[in-house]
C-alpha cells in the first residue's frame, strides 16, 4: 500500500463516502461499493456511510443513477440477434439513462456464436423513444460495450425511421444490409424538439477506419480471414449509411470521436438525434449530485480496477478525487492493482491507494476472492483515515 498523506486532525463526525467505479472482469461498481460499505461498518460501526458508485459514462451508468436515486424501468425491446430481451433505462422524472449495452450488448447475445453482420442496435432506439415517452427532455446515451457495428442504423430503425432499398422495400437488420442502403425515411421519427441528448462513455473513436466501429465489435476477430471478411462488408455498409445520413442531416460526423462509439451507435447519436459528446466521469457526476452528497463528508473512497497512468488520462478515480478535493474532502482509493505512486498520485488529488494485489495478487481479479478482499482493505482505511471517537494522535 502506498503511505497516505497525514490526514492531521479529521473531523469526528461526517460519513464517509464511497464512490468507486467497477473492478472490470470482477466486479460492478455497486458490489464494489457494497463490499466497501460492509468492510467500514465492521471496523467503525459508529461513523455513517453512504454508498454512491460511479460510472465512466460506459457500462454502469445506469446503475450508478438507480443508486443515487433514480427509477430502474424495465423494458422489453429488440435484442442484438433480433429476439425480444428484457433491458432497462433510469429515469427521475426529467432525465434519463439509456445504455446501448442494455439493448445491444453482447450480454444480450443468445447462446451461441456472436453474428455481427445481422446484429442490430434497434433495442436502443425502443429505449430511447420510451424515455420520450415518459417525458425525458434530456437522454444521457451511454455508450458502453456493443454487440452490433451497425453504425446506429438500428438505433435509428427503433425510432421509427426507415433504411430502404432502390426499390423502396425496408432493408434487414445489421450492418451488412446497409450496402443496399439507397434512402432514408424519417417520417416516423419523434419530435426532439426541447430534448437535449448528451452521448458519454467510450467517445474516443471514429465511425470508420482501423480505430471504429467496427474494430470496437470484432477486436481480435479482425486477425483472422473471418473477421477481416466481415470487417470489409461491415465498412463498406457503414460508408454508404454515413454518406445518407450526413446528407439528410447535413452534420458531418464520421470524423469526429465519439462517432464509433458502441459499434457507431454515436454516430447516428450525433448525425440525426443532434447529441453532443461529454467526457463521462464528469457528466455521471453532475448527474448523481456528487457534490451535494460530498459536502459534510470526513472521507471519499472512490475505486477502480487500476490506478495507473490511464487515471491520470479522464480517469474515473481522479475525477473523483479531484472532485472531492473541490469540496474540501479527502480522497483514498481502492484498485485491484496500483501503479502510480509519489508526485503522479497527488497529481490526482488521491492521497492513499489500497491494492488487492498487495493482499494477494493470485486472488485480486476473481470475482469470487475481490470481494472479500476489498472488505480486508477497509481495516487500513478506517485505521489510517477514521480513528475511534476518542483517539488521540
Amino acid at each position: 500500500m502506498s503511505l497516505p498523506e497525514p490526514p492531521g486532525e479529521p473531523s469526528p463526525r461526517g460519513h464517509v463516502l464511497l464512490a468507486p467505479d467497477r473492478f472490470r472482469g470482477a466486479l460492478p461498481a455497486v458490489e464494489v461499493s457494497r463490499r466497501l460499505a460492509a468492510g467500514l461498518r465492521l471496523a467503525r460501526p459508529d461513523v455513517p456511510v453512504v454508498e454512491l458508485p460511479v460510472s465512466g459514462g460506459g457500462d454502469g451508468t445506469a446503475e450508478a443513477a438507480v443508486a443515487a436515486g433514480f427509477r430502474r424501468i424495465e423494458v422489453k425491446v429488440c435484442g442484438p440477434a433480433g429476439r425480444p430481451v428484457p433491458a432497462s433505462l433510469a429515469f427521475d422524472g426529467r432525465c434519463a439513462v439509456v445504455e446501448v449495452g442494455e439493448a445491444a450488448g453482447p450480454r444480450r447475445l443468445p447462446d451461441g456464436p456472436p453474428r455481427p453482420l445481422s446484429a442490430t442496435t434497434v433495442g436502443v432506439g425502443q429505449l430511447i423513444a420510451h424515455a420520450l415517452r415518459l417525458g425525458a427532455r434530456r437522454i444521457v446515451l451511454s455508450a458502453g460495450a456493443s454487440a452490433a457495428p451497425d453504425g446506429g442504423a438500428g438505433l435509428f430503425q427503433g425510432l421509427g425511421g426507415r433504411l430502404l432499398d432502390g426499390l423502396g422495400r425496408e432493408l434487414p437488420l445489421g450492418g451488412a444490409a446497409l450496402r443496399s442502403l439507397h434512402a432514408l425515411d424519417l417520417r416516423g421519427l419523434p419530435d426532439l424538439s426541447g430534448v437535449t441528448i448528451t452521448l458519454v462513455g467510450d467517445t474516443g473513436r471514429p465511425l470508420l477506419g482501423r480505430a471504429g466501429a467496427v474494430a470496437s465489435v470484432l477486436s481480435g476477430g479482425t486477425a483472422h480471414e473471418l473477421g477481416r471478411t466481415q470487417a470489409r462488408i461491415l465498412e463498406a455498409g457503414l460508408l454508404r449509411w454515413a454518406d445518407l445520413a450526413e446528407s439528410v442531416s447535413r452534420r458531418r460526423a464520421r470524423e469526429l470521436p465519439g462517432a464509433g462509439a458502441a459499434g457507431g451507435a454515436g454516430f447516428a447519436a450525433l448525425t440525426l438525434l443532434g447529441a453532443t459528446v461529454e467526457a463521462g466521469p464528469g457528466t455521471v457526476l453532475d448527474l448523481i449530485d456528487f457534490a451535494g452528497r460530498a459536502r459534510g463528508a470526513r472521507l471519499v473512497v472512490t475505486g477502480a480496477e487500476a490506478i495507473d497512468t490511464g487515471t491520470l488520462r479522464g480517469g474515473v478515480a481522479a475525477s473523483v478525487a479531484r472532485a472531492a478535493a473541490r469540496a474540501g474532502v479527502p480522497a483514498v482509493a481502492v484498485a485491484g492493482r496500483r501503479g502510480l505512486t509519489g508526485e503522479r498520485l497527488r497529481r490526482a488529488r488521491i492521497q492513499a491507494v489500497y491494492a488487492l494485489a498487495d493482499i494477494d495478487p493470485a486472488l485480486s481479479r476473481a470475482p469470487n476472492t475481490a470481494g472479500p478482499l476489498l472488505e480486508r482493505l477497509t481495516v487500513a482505511i478506517a485505521d489510517e483515515w477514521l480513528p475511534p471517537v476518542g483517539a488521540r494522535f
